[in-house]
This record gives structure tokens, sequence and C-alpha cells, in this order.
């Protein structure tokens, strides 16, 4: 098997670990934060490091090929003050970042989703901008940087009541990363970049997980197992369930959508003396939100339902 990576060090799992995550713990020392959203393959987010060794750099991104180059890049230039995080930006802005403790935020060239009702989609509306203040020092930035004018101007309509003074201008080539040469090989010349201060705190809180409440029940018959999928607010669907006899395990794959907050995990439910247990299973790395303890609901009236 090809390996891309040299070291797992610098990535941080951070649904298993304590929220928010505590920067001093995290990198051994007090130092200024910068957080990268969308790092790709890392270029930026290392160069940054190599050119400002006394501040630590956070990059997050959603793609697993990309952390891998990431981390491949980061341990041949023998960086300490750098860590990574795999998953979506914005339950990981919600749930993981302590609050004031970046002294700057920047993303480079973010999907603009072009199409109109892909627009749901788009990084950096109003709430997120909001979000990003909240976790910014007083006096911090958000930089951005991306090739595409119609969204740029998007992101412009929605500075009002962030508690953010804006510097917006045409710039040139300035970063060298795989999406700058992407364009700049297309016949692209400037770029359309815009740097938001921080003048006024945006209190925002942390979501934060509830306590799980699992359950026993009586009775389990795999056959006729048929959880209900749920469509509200909370997104739930029941995708199958597998079931081992000899040990009496069954394990039900669910999708639980919420907010921004998509999760994929798998529900146990075990034979334990006279009842059945039914719980997360362990080691999937679940982030304990309403919409797991609606699936887990959803289990045990399934289960209840066959009695």
């Amino acid at each position: 098997m090809r390996v891309y990576y040299r070291s797992l060090k610098p990535l941080i799992l951070w649904r298993g670990a304590a929220r928010p995550l505590d920067w001093a713990q995290v990198f051994g020392r007090v130092a200024p934060v910068e957080l990268e959203i969308g790092l790709g393959s890392g270029d930026y987010l290392v160069a940054r490091a190599q050119q400002h060794p006394e501040r630590d750099f956070v990059g997050v991104e959603l793609e697993w090929e990309g952390v891998q180059r990431a981390l491949r890049k980061i341990a041949g230039a023998g960086l300490t003050n750098v860590r990574v995080l795999l998953g979506d930006a914005r339950p990981i802005l919600w749930r993981v970042i302590p609050q004031q403790s970046l002294a700057r935020v920047y993303s480079l060239f973010p999907c603009p989703w072009p199409k109109k009702h892909h627009h749901k989609h788009r990084l950096f509306d109003q709430r997120q901008l909001q979000l990003i203040n909240s976790k910014l020092i007083d006096g911090g930035e958000f930089y951005l940087l991306t090739d595409h004018a119609e969204y740029f101007q998007w992101v412009l309509g929605n500075i009002t009541d962030t508690g953010f003074t804006a510097f917006a201008r045409t710039a040139p080539p300035q970063v060298n990363t795989k999406y700058e040469q992407k364009w700049l090989a297309e016949g692209q010349t400037h770029f359309y970049e815009l740097t938001l201060r921080k003048v006024q705190h945006c209190a925002v809180p942390l979501l934060e997980d509830i306590p799980m409440e699992t359950y026993r029940v009586k009775t389990f018959d795999p056959a006729r197992f048929q959880p209900a999928d749920v469509r509200e607010a909370v997104h739930i669907a029941f995708k199958e369930t597998r079931y081992d006899p000899a040990r009496q395990i069954a394990m039900t794959r669910v999708v639980v959508v919420e907010d921004d907050l998509t999760q994929h995990f798998w529900l146990e439910i075990v034979r334990e003396g006279d009842e059945w247990r039914v719980r997360p299973a362990p080691g999937c790395g679940v982030v304990p939100t309403v919409g797991v303890q609606r699936a887990l609901d959803a289990v045990r009236a399934a289960c209840e339902a066959l009695g």
C-alpha cells in the first residue's frame, strides 16, 4: 500500500478530543494562532509556518487526500508549529475552535458554487462571518482570496452586522498555490482579495455536546427490525442493518444531517443478559448531538414495536 504521509502527529482527531481545543496544550506553548479553511494540499499553510516560526498554524480540510499531502509536506519541512483537522470547517468552527483565540483566519480559492441552487453550500455568509468574528481576537483578520467575481460580490454583500471593516481590491498572483497556478494557466491575471478586520465582537456561543441517553430494550428481531427515517429539521436516514447471530450483535448504519453537520456512523444493538443495549458503536467517533439522540430514539422505538 502506498503511504502518502510520513507522520500522523500533526493530525488532531477532533471528534474524540475535549472541546473546545486548548491551543497552549495542543502546541505546547502560548503563541498567536492562524487558521486556514480549506488547506488544499497544504502549500500555503506550510509556507506561512516556515515564514513565521513564532506563530502556530491550524489547517482544516474536508478531503483526506489533501490532508495526506499536507502531512507529508509538514513532515518534510520539519515543522512543529502546524496542526491539521480533517472535516467540514463549519461544524469545526461551531464546536472545536475556542472563542477569541485566533489572530488570523484565511481561505484561498474556496469553491464558489456558481449555480444559484447551489448557493446554500457557499462558505462565508453573514452567519458564518459572525461565527469567524467570534473566534478572532480583537483586531484579528479574516482574509479571502478568490478567482470568482460574482462570489466575491456575494461575500461583500454579507458583511453587514458582522463586526468587521472591509478592505477589498483586485490583486496580482501572490500565493503560488495549485489553484492559483491553474487559473493563471487558463489566462486569468488578477484575483479578488478581501481583508476583514475585527472592530466589534460578535458573541456566538459554542455548540456544545449533549448528554447521550442510551437504552435497554426487551425485544429485538433482526428479521423484522426497520427503524423509521426522520425528515424534519433534523434528517435521519437508516441505510442498512447487519446482524451477527453468534455474537448477538446488530449494527445499523445511520446518516444524520443537522444544521451544518453531517455524520455517518453505526448504532449498536447488543445482547446483554435478558435485554438488548442500544448505543453508538464504539470507535465510530460520533459527535453527540440532538440528531444522534433522535437516531437512538428511533432505534428504541423500532425495537419496542417488535414487542
